[in-house]
């Protein structure tokens, strides 16, 4: 049976609909989705038993995934980033190895999966990018520019490290890696072989990953930074050519994987989320044929609980599964709207979360096999090697790789994985930029492709302040400041939004018509109690432990700590001042005006009838 749906000012029409021969329930889910902004001009309702399931076919305007693997390859290849492979193993051998895992466990299940499952079942219900998404709760709104605006910023500076990626490639495709002697150009006079660094010359404390005078400490920072030419943030000069270069080049492989939205990106993820994996796996066999492997792999595991009586271990713990996960910024909401209505995002969430924590724990193998290799080789300890960040993956693995019989092979091999982890996971950030701003604009949505590009070039011209000499430092304040406190803060304002305003028991409703089963009181009680207290107590610890800005012993100005507030705020402040707005924009007295900001749009004309169900104690008690 076609029945024509009504528009929204009509539906007070709606009655001669119950005497249909349709069960309620049916009914209510074609309104609802067509209230919620997904604009279709007929539905087939599929009346099932009482016993069975509820089944709907929507034919709606908005494009969905050619094919299931590529949202599941999109939503992998997000959350598996550079971190990954360049923070999860340091952290995790600094926190007591083995021991870490308990408490990033712990925060896993009761705080990662849960928002994780949240935002992908947002998404794909609404249909709808960050921003009006928040039809089921305008007030919070803000919410969703404050993560467009931050994926933004992101993007500034994520792409560099990309293009740094992609300079390293193009570097490796010599017979001879550039960072395997002194007497380059870029060298200094102090440059010193690497066989000639010991533990007995180290001395005093120094540990090996913080000697900046080796062939590969120098070629990055000489050769590829330019970093000796900059006196700091006040003195960034010119940006360099082939940096330029290889940005330009990874801006247009973001645009021409993006301008015709999932169904070209969805393809580009066979490539750039698969091969890190391949890469991975071949590296770990390699790294534990080398000398001194083991110790490396036993330093990574070495269990050592007492470290969990240190809160220090507890909030990195915190704060990397946040991270890891990538929660918050848009990505998941956008990536979601795509779904098939019917879509089982809860399978999704379970697994793609599982997987990338998986892929952490199992990259910690490939990186502190080639630390045990390089302790040996200089016979000093793992801690002197073992670092994190850029240094790790621009610096030191690099090193031991020109070691290795056929290091130009090995270097190509690795640099193409760092290549393709950025890649996906800059994707998932502009995607999430476009699909938020088009969602809400309808004027960019039917310019998708001059949109994408305007983005990508917005995006570009910004990223060239970090690829001049002092680049290092922009990006520094940057990694500080874009996604710090205010991507924490945006997530706490979220689930605060759809747990306690919209209501866990109304969206667990909505996750029931999706998928025909409600979410069990666990994820129910995450949602409400749990997860909003986790994001407070990493709010709350990221900024009582937050300290002044600092890049090696370069100390920044307080000019630039000021600067990289503002940015902060510059996407925390969307939140109020958008609630400000719409308070004032929406008609009638105080009381009214408050019930039309926190009620979905769709039940508006319950609040002329003075049934607001927020306004009843039993809204916030249920779970």
């Amino acid at each position: 049976m076609n029945i024509q749906v009504m528009p929204e000012h009509k539906l007070s029409s709606v009655a001669p609909l119950k005497q249909c021969n349709v069960e309620k329930k049916e009914v209510e889910l074609m309104l609802v989705k067509d209230q919620n902004g997904v604009q279709y001009t007929s539905s087939t309702v599929v009346a099932h038993s009482s016993n069975g399931p509820v089944g709907t076919e929507l034919e709606n305007d908005r494009e969905t995934w050619g094919k299931k693997i590529d949202f599941l390859l999109s939503v992998i290849g997000f959350a598996v980033d550079l971190a990954n492979v360049w923070r999860f193993p340091y952290l995790c051998y600094k926190n007591g190895g083995g021991a870490f895992l308990i408490p990033y466990i712990l925060f896993l299940f009761i705080a990662g999966m849960p928002l994780f499952y949240m935002e992908l079942a947002l998404g794909q219900y609404n249909r709808e990018g960050a921003a009006t998404v928040w039809k089921i709760c305008p007030v919070f709104k803000g919410v969703g520019y404050t993560v467009i605006v931050i994926a933004f910023y992101v993007g500034f500076y994520y792409n560099v490290i990309i293009a740094w990626s992609l300079y390293y490639l193009f570097s490796s495709m010599t017979a001879e890696l550039p960072w395997l002697n002194c007497g380059n150009y870029w060298n200094s006079e102090n440059c010193t072989d690497p066989g000639a660094i010991n533990g007995s010359v180290l001395g005093n404390g120094t540990s090996y990953a913080k000697y900046k005078i080796t062939p590969a400490a120098e070629y990055y920072e000489r050769g590829v930074l330019h970093l000796h030419e900059s006196k700091g943030i006040h003195d960034l000069g010119l940006p360099r050519w082939e940096l330029t270069l290889c940005l330009v080049a990874v801006v247009f492989i973001l645009y021409f994987s993006l301008w015709k939205g999932v169904k070209s990106s969805g393809k580009v993820v066979y490539i750039t989320a698969t091969m890190p994996y391949v890469v991975l796996f071949v590296l770990l066999i390699r790294g534990i044929t080398l000398p001194g492997s083991m110790d490396g792999i036993r330093a990574y595991l070495h269990i050592d609980l007492n470290r969990l009586n240190n809160l220090e271990v507890w909030i990195d713990a915190a704060t990397q599964i946040f991270y890891s996960l990538g929660a918050g910024f848009g990505v998941l909401i956008a990536f979601a709207s795509y779904n098939k209505f019917d879509n089982n995002c809860y399978r999704d969430a379970l697994l793609t979360s599982t997987i990338n924590c998986v892929t952490s724990f199992v990259s910690g193998f490939a990186i502190f096999s080639v630390l045990g290799y390089m302790a040996y080789k200089h016979k000093v300890k793992i801690e002197d090697v073992a670092t994190e960040g850029a240094g790790l993956v621009f610096i030191i693995y690099p090193e031991a790789i020109s070691t290795l019989p056929g290091s130009t092979f090995w270097a190509i091999v690795f640099f193409i994985m760092l290549l393709t982890l950025g890649i996906d996971s800059s994707m998932g950030g502009m995607e999430a930029v476009i699909t938020g701003l088009a969602d809400d604009f309808i004027i960019l949505k039917r310019n998708r492709k001059l949109f994408t590009f305007a983005t990508a070039g917005v995006t570009f011209l910004f990223a060239l302040l970090c690829v001049t000499n002092g680049g290092i430092y922009v990006l520094t304040l940057l990694d500080k400041y874009a996604a710090g406190t205010s991507i924490l803060f945006g997530v706490l304002i979220e689930a605060i939004g759809v747990s306690w305003f919209y209501g866990v028991d109304r969206f667990s409703e909505d996750i029931e018509r999706m998928m025909g089963f409600k979410p069990g009181l666990y994820w129910r009680i995450c949602w409400k109690y749990v997860s909003p207290v986790f994001l407070l107590f990493v709010v709350i610890a990221s900024t009582l432990t937050s300290s002044s800005l600092k890049y090696d012993e370069y100390v920044f100005p307080s000019w630039a700590n000021v600067i990289g507030w503002g940015l902060a705020m510059s996407s925390m402040l969307c939140v109020p001042f958008y609630a400000l707005y719409k308070f004032l924009s929406v008609p009638g007295t105080f009381r009214e005006r408050i019930a039309y900001c926190i009620t979905p749009e769709h039940d508006h004309h319950l609040v002329a009838e003075g049934n607001v169900r927020q306004f009843k104690l039993r809204h916030w008690l249920v779970v």
